[in-house]
């Protein structure tokens, strides 16, 4: 079958025609954005990708945090507050696009309104390394649609409780972010009883991220009391029932590392109010490890640590595709053909065979087979 040329695509107008079959059919087996891309990678049909226009650096030292500017293409659908994005990056000298997850710090969007996505430079992590010494105006980064249900559904019109709490730390900040500076362009004001408790904790004041806007927000007459900790000062319960007396009936959103989220969650209990975002999913223990893990694809057993499969396969030389390392993405999904393994973010445990599971969230239980 012959295949549409690029300055023939140019001349096809309109997103409808882009998707017809007869479209599809002329540009296999490579697809019509494919050939867009080509032509300017801002056009798309239904991939969506994004020109970085500006990036800010927000705070130096040995994991530095930069906050990058994002105009979509017109395939953005927008997103709610809180949502994250999968960011996919094409590395200098890499035949392999890595993709990794990012919340979008930013308000709230519409299709095709830009965005924001701020980033902290892990040492373990390419794509945040890249995007925060490297990343330059003019870049074209593929995008997901926003993604996640760790989402704000309070606004000024529709209030669902006049009392809102965030409980974040480090980057956990992010989507805590996008909440509030959606409520504030939206008009929220404080006013009817409204009011936000927004409790952050930072390794120092030079680790602070949006440190500027924070301090902005704080002195404003808009409801939202901003309490910042740094250093060894760690949560507490009886802090924020100091700071929040009801806190167990007040909604909160919670997101940052294992550490804090473990003292939240024993603070809250079992409230239905409490929704939680993890940056990692726990580490599991190696001490009741037993058995043996086979990577059935690749030839290689060898005696089960305890850790996630993703990482027991990594620290055998394989490099199995994954994304968020947060069993969110789905991109590490792999069929499990005999063996007990165990969820590591829920504790479920599954025997069942040839089953679908994400390696990145999920440790063997005793002898275990995985197609990888």
């Amino acid at each position: 079958m012959s295949t549409m040329t690029p300055v023939a695509l140019a001349g096809v107008v309109g997103r409808g025609v882009l998707r017809s079959r007869v479209v599809a059919a002329l540009t296999s087996p490579h697809g019509v954005d494919r050939y867009l891309e080509l032509i300017n990678p801002m056009w798309a049909a239904d991939e969506v990708r994004a020109r970085v226009i500006g990036v800010r650096r927000e705070t130096d030292g040995d994991a530095p945090v930069a906050t990058l500017t994002l105009q979509p293409t017109s395939t953005w659908r927008g997103h709610r507050a809180g949502q994250y994005v999968q960011v996919g990056v094409d590395l200098p000298g890499s035949a392999k696009r890595l993709t990794r997850c990012f919340t979008i710090s930013s308000a709230a969007s519409m299709p095709g309104e830009t965005i924001t996505l701020t980033v902290r430079a892990h040492d373990e992590g390419q794509v945040s390394k890249f995007l925060v010494r490297e990343a330059r105006e003019g870049q074209i980064l593929h995008l997901s649609q926003a993604q996640g249900e760790f989402t704000l559904d309070e606004s000024p019109a529709t209030p669902t409780n006049n009392h809102l709490v965030f409980i974040t730390g480090g980057s956990g900040i992010t989507p805590a972010m996008s909440m509030v500076r959606t409520l504030l362009r939206d008009g929220y004001d404080g006013t009817a009883g409204r009011r936000v408790t927004f409790l952050h904790f930072a390794r120092s004041v030079e680790d602070q991220i949006f440190a500027a806007e924070l301090a902005e927000v704080a002195e404003q007459d808009n409801g939202v009391a901003v309490h910042l900790r740094y250093g060894d000062h760690v949560f507490s319960e009886f802090e924020l029932r100091r700071l929040v007396p009801d806190f167990r009936d007040v909604d909160t959103w919670a997101c940052g590392p294992a550490g804090l989220m473990e003292l939240i969650h024993q603070a809250y209990g079992e409230s239905p109010r409490l929704r939680t975002e993890f940056f990692k999913p726990p580490r599991t223990s190696a001490g009741s490890a037993e058995g043996d893990v086979d990577f059935s694809v690749s030839g290689v057993e060898a005696a089960n640590t305890g850790e996630t499969l993703l990482e027991q396969a990594e620290a055998l030389g394989l490099k199995p595709e994954f994304g968020c390392r947060m069993g969110i993405c789905f991109s590490c999904t792999a069929r499990k053909t005999d063996g007990t393994v165990r969820n590591v973010l829920t504790g479920v445990e599954s025997s069942l065979p040839d089953e679908d599971i994400q390696i990145c969230v999920t440790a063997p239980l005793g002898d275990c087979s995985v197609d990888l």
